[in-house]
């Protein structure tokens, strides 16, 4: 076997009683839905704002193609128009520094009271400075930052107002590619997301 990938196994394992007392973590899941569906375009991020500043409904979701300077935090905050968070996860393979500096100020401002992190294998060494930055402004609001071979771009999470999952193809920094994405308001959607990253076990 290979030394490196003898390093990496070890590095990704627990004990075995943690792993027992973890929920069970699977492979692949379906959610299955028939909702209203809204489609919209965006090819900026006021008019993404301006299109998309509703009063959402549970069961409606909002299919996006973008393009321009319409970013990943872009869609969290059509969220945070609405309402503010008591929860929120998300999930990227990688992020871009000033797009945590964002994330500080929502947490420190109480836009949202708690966040968990959930990033790639290659973030603490490839992203070493943005994984630095990024762990102690989570932890210090009650969250967690989860290490894995994770490729998903999700965000979860609720408000006082609706519950919603936010599934789409840019990770969380600026690039002026086409991205699409889908905001379904919905707890169903929530819990579905949420209760598969509360089973992933850490490689930290």
């Amino acid at each position: 076997m290979d030394e490196m990938f003898k390093e990496w196994a070890f590095t990704a394992q627990e004990p075995e009683k943690e792993l027992k007392a973890k929920p069970k973590q699977h492979r692949s899941t379906c959610l299955k839905r028939s909702d209203k569906s809204i489609y919209r375009r965006a090819f900026s991020e006021t008019q993404l704002l301006d299109i998309l500043n509703l009063n959402m409904q549970d069961g409606e979701s909002y299919h996006i193609i973008t393009g321009g300077d319409v970013d990943s935090l872009s869609l969290l905050k059509v969220i945070l128009r609405q309402q503010d968070l008591e929860y929120c996860l998300f999930s990227t393979w990688c992020m871009a520094s000033e797009d945590i500096y964002q994330i500080e100020d929502w947490l420190q401002s109480g836009k949202i009271k708690k966040m968990d992190a959930y990033v790639g294998e290659i973030f603490p060494g490839t992203y070493r400075l943005e994984y630095q930055l990024l762990k102690p402004i989570i932890e210090e609001h009650g969250g967690r930052v989860a290490v894995f071979r994770n490729h998903a771009k999700i965000y979860a999470g609720y408000g006082d107002k609706f519950y919603f999952g936010i599934e789409g193809s840019a990770n969380i920094n600026t690039n002026p590619r086409t991205e699409q994405a889908c905001i379904t308001i919905g707890k169903d959607l929530y819990d579905f997301y949420k209760s598969y990253y509360d089973g992933i076990i850490s490689f930290e």
